[in-house]
């Protein structure tokens, strides 16, 4: 079996101020910790990027930011490239949040645009897809979420990698998960999704679950088959409750 290091990102969306700077350096301490079992980042908000990659350089935290445009620079007034987030320190970029799909429009064409462009800067890809709750009531998820792959998941070459979040839609802030049952069903069906379109490749793609992640759900939720680590929203602002989900990731 392909061994898959578990990776745990820290969505922080419009939130965070240079405050946060004391979070992010407990973040770190923790992290030092966990480093053999398990990898953590954050995406902080654009403006604070800047601070938070002088924190973490050369520590066990890792940055990512939270979008980025597909073209490596030009007029696009209120965008940041992948290259912007590869010279500021960053190892990941989330694209394709189901926040960014609905209230921006992004097609899932669009989606794999930027993941192909942050594979061009180096970086990681995070690539986000999940269901609404009509597509689950509906009996869609496994077709709805494979098309999304299939359409959103650039072909990576030798020299960089992706990863997949796995997101329903209709559990993210909502305070509900789905069962851990069709958390496995869901990240099964990913798996063989990546394995038809990666060929052996699709083995080592890390797919994270998110949705109300916290510190109480979490050690059942990365404990499921093929669940390689969590995007975590609001409980990646505080530092004690991102490092008890790490944790519970490092299955401790």
């Amino acid at each position: 079996m392909t061994e898959r290091k578990k990776l745990v990102a820290g969505n922080w969306k419009m939130n965070g101020s240079r405050a946060s700077a004391d979070e992010i350096r407990a973040m770190i301490q923790g992290a030092e910790a966990l480093r053999s079992q398990v990898e953590m980042a954050i995406c902080p908000p654009a403006v604070l990027a800047g601070l938070a990659g002088d924190l973490v350089s050369g520590s066990a935290l890792g940055l990512g930011g939270q979008d980025c445009h597909a073209e490596p620079a030009g007029a696009f007034t209120g965008d940041i490239s992948a290259e912007m987030w590869a010279d500021v320190g960053a190892r990941y970029v989330l694209v394709g949040h189901s926040e960014r799909r609905t209230a921006y429009g992004e097609t899932s064409e669009t989606v794999r645009a930027k993941a192909g462009a942050v594979l061009r800067a180096g970086l990681q890809p995070i690539i986000c897809l999940g269901e609404r709750l009509s597509e689950r009531e509906a009996g869609e998820t496994l077709s709805v979420i494979a098309e999304q792959l299939e359409r959103s998941t650039p072909v990576p070459d030798e020299t960089g990698g992706i990863v997949i979040a796995y997101e329903p839609v209709w559990a993210i802030g909502t305070g509900l998960t789905p069962t851990l049952a069709q958390v496995a069903e869901a990240h099964g069906r990913l798996r063989q999704a990546l394995r038809a379109r990666l060929g052996a490749r699709g083995e080592g793609v890390r797919i994270l679950y998110g949705g109300s992640v916290k510190p109480d759900n979490a050690a059942g939720l990365m404990s499921t088959p093929d669940v390689d680590g969590a995007l975590v929203g609001g409980a990646s602002l505080k530092a004690a409750d991102f490092l008890a989900i790490a944790r519970a990731c490092a299955g401790r």
